[in-house]
């Protein structure tokens, strides 16, 4: 039999854990930000501002700055439908300039998919959107990458467009 006492700054933590889940809506949980690693080139200032988009959208994020094309390859990515920068966020690769609001939308929705992917650098997109460019918005193309019969075999299909 354990005679441990917890000590009052335990029993005032475990109270006010208490109190804050006694606060959320009736079968609500606490929301886990999704963790977002990427994979960019250090010297990349857009790949900086996607990432601070995104930490404005909620998602908490590891940066590796190695480079992206070796983490590309790893998750099956064609080199086709590549970016500055390459992320993974709960089982999903995410390529390029993708909105927080679509990688969102792909989670609740959790298709079967290899992940979301905007090729290129659109300028408009998040992180291709500062001053520099003068408010300038390109149309593009948010696509959803779906695996074929075999691992080398990837399609793809328009999941958001943004003018």
């Amino acid at each position: 039999m354990s005679t441990h006492q917890p000590t009052r700054r335990q029993m005032l933590a475990c109270a006010a854990g208490l109190a804050s889940l006694a606060a959320l809506p009736a079968g609500a949980a606490p929301a886990a930000q999704p963790m977002v690693q990427v994979w960019k080139d250090p010297s990349c200032g857009c790949c900086k501002d996607w990432i601070a988009h995104m930490q404005a959208n909620g998602f908490a994020t590891t940066v590796h700055e190695i480079g992206n094309a070796g983490a590309r390859a790893r998750l099956g990515l064609p080199r086709e439908l590549g970016s500055c920068h390459t992320a993974l966020v709960d089982g999903y690769v995410l390529e390029g300039h993708v909105p927080a609001q679509d990688v969102q939308r792909l989670l609740k929705q959790r298709p079967k998919a290899l992940g979301l992917a905007v090729p290129g650098m659109p300028v408009g997109s998040p992180g291709m959107d500062g001053p520099v460019y003068g408010g300038r918005k390109d149309a593009y193309e948010v696509l959803l990458v779906k695996r074929g019969a075999k691992a080398e075999d990837v399609r793809t299909e328009v999941y958001a467009r943004y003018s």
